[in-house]
């Protein structure tokens, strides 16, 4: 883990949680790409408003990156790359993106699916760009629900 704020988080986690210390590092992920975003979100993680958070399959799939595991943990990070909390994957979704509800976008933080859909348009827009590929409406969004562990 390169991060050093996520690093010690972990470790104080791993102190008050000796259960798991055989568990694989976590992945450290910071919402949204800009830092008011990120600590906006950061802080609804931290306060257990935030449960849950949006991935575009073919992202990951482009990037080589693992699909989300059930159980396993994530260090959330604010805009400046400070740890906030631990959150543990409660869930993990494959869902078409005109399939997302109005209940799970408040569950990510959002106010309505309209500001949930715009904003996630234009974060998968950026994600994808790189690999010559575009948001669709039919595209797979990969739905983690998460509950705060620890911070």
């Amino acid at each position: 883990m390169e991060n050093r704020s996520a690093k010690h988080m972990w470790g104080d986690f791993l102190e008050a949680h000796p259960e798991f210390a055989s568990t694989k590092d976590p992945d450290t992920i910071q919402f949204f790409e800009n830092e008011n975003d990120a600590d906006r979100h950061s802080q609804l993680a931290l306060n257990r408003t935030k449960t849950a958070t949006s991935f575009s399959l073919l992202g990951i799939q482009h990037r080589k990156e693992s699909l989300p595991k059930i159980g396993s943990f994530l260090i959330i990070v604010d805009g400046r790359g400070n740890a906030q909390c631990v959150v543990r994957i409660l869930s993990s979704a494959l869902k078409p993106w005109f399939s997302i509800t109005e209940e799970y976008s408040r569950r990510d933080g959002f106010d309505n699916l309209t500001q949930w859909k715009n904003t996630y348009w234009d974060y998968f827009s950026k994600q994808l760009s790189p690999f010559g590929r575009t948001p669709q409406e039919s595209m797979i969004v990969i739905c983690v629900s998460f509950e705060k562990v620890y911070g």
